[in-house]
């Protein structure tokens, strides 16, 4: 016989920590290891080490072919969407006239039956038809607004009556925006970037297949735990200290010595700490709670402050 534990006792009334846990409740957290996070010099698009790196307005960093094929793929995405919109502007001008023109055809049948309404309208010498359309015992003639009726009857069994959802195509905006922060961009706003390598020689006989790289400025080297700061006048790169305390006094880069400005200071977007959430990004996503007396674990956003 097993024996009764508090972690597989199951025949309560009500639900024990652990099998709370079990069910995801409470407060979810995992520390995420160097595989799971992107390096600073890598591209946000491939996520591989940059090539011909170019940033933008908002710090992230891109490989010159990725974000030119990006663009591209986003102009040719914006040049069919207008097509679309535009073949469905043609049609739904087409169906106002016609409704129009039908709404004129019944104005017209309307009062030509009120000024014409007493004279009858038919010359049948057998007078096998009545008044009313009749053309026997067995025939029915149908009226107008059963015609209506039944071209606007909706029927699912029927293929030639089967509801349609239409499909309505919005305007789309013509403007690119950045794959990774979703603002606009354009290929004017991008600027090249240069990283400062690091001119040890047994450094990179350590590591050969990984290039470090160093603020050009304090010699420390660039990690995801530093804030780096890129200059978008040369591109040079340095870390947020050295930038505050020269680039922003001195406006004059330290390696080229090209003028910048602050509006010039541009602060790179880093790949992350160890956890998931981190700078500004610290806001939960969803929780869990059991019903009273269900047993089930429900989901439900987490409100937003």
């Amino acid at each position: 016989m097993p024996q009764r534990h508090s972690k597989n006792n199951n025949d309560l009334a009500f639900f024990t920590y652990e099998e709370k846990r079990k069910l995801g409740y409470g407060t979810q957290r995992e520390r995420l290891g160097k595989d799971s996070i992107k390096p600073f010099d890598a591209c946000c698009l491939c996520l591989k080490p940059l090539i011909d790196p170019l940033c933008c307005q908002k710090g992230h960093l891109f490989c010159k072919e990725c974000i030119l094929e990006c663009l591209l793929a986003q102009k040719k995405d914006i040049k069919r969407k207008l097509a679309a919109h535009a073949i469905q502007q043609k049609q739904e001008k087409d169906e106002e006239e016609e409704k129009q023109t039908l709404q004129k055809a019944r104005e017209l049948d309307a009062f030509d039956q009120q000024n014409h309404g007493a004279v009858p309208q038919y010359n049948d010498r057998s007078q096998s038809r009545d008044r009313n359309g009749f053309h026997g015992a067995n025939s029915v003639k149908v009226t107008s607004y059963e015609e209506e009726a039944m071209r606007n009857m909706k029927a699912f069994w029927l293929p030639s009556a089967t509801p349609e959802a239409p499909v309505k195509v919005e305007a789309p905006t013509t403007d690119t925006t950045c794959p990774e922060g979703k603002e606009k961009l354009r290929l004017k706003q991008l600027f090249p970037i240069s990283f400062t390598e690091e001119s040890n020689r047994e450094s990179k006989k350590s590591k050969a297949l990984e290039s470090s790289y160093v603020c050009p400025s304090c010699k420390v080297t660039l990690t995801n735990t530093l804030s780096l700061v890129a200059v978008s006048t040369c591109g040079h790169v340095f870390c947020k200290k050295c930038s505050d305390k020269f680039l922003a006094i001195d406006k004059a880069c330290l390696v080229c010595n090209k003028e910048c400005k602050v509006r010039n200071l541009i602060c790179i977007e880093k790949g992350g700490t160890g956890f998931a959430g981190h700078d500004d990004h610290l806001e939960a996503t969803d929780f869990k709670h059991l019903g009273s007396g269900s047993g089930l674990g429900l989901w439900k956003p987490a409100s937003k402050t």
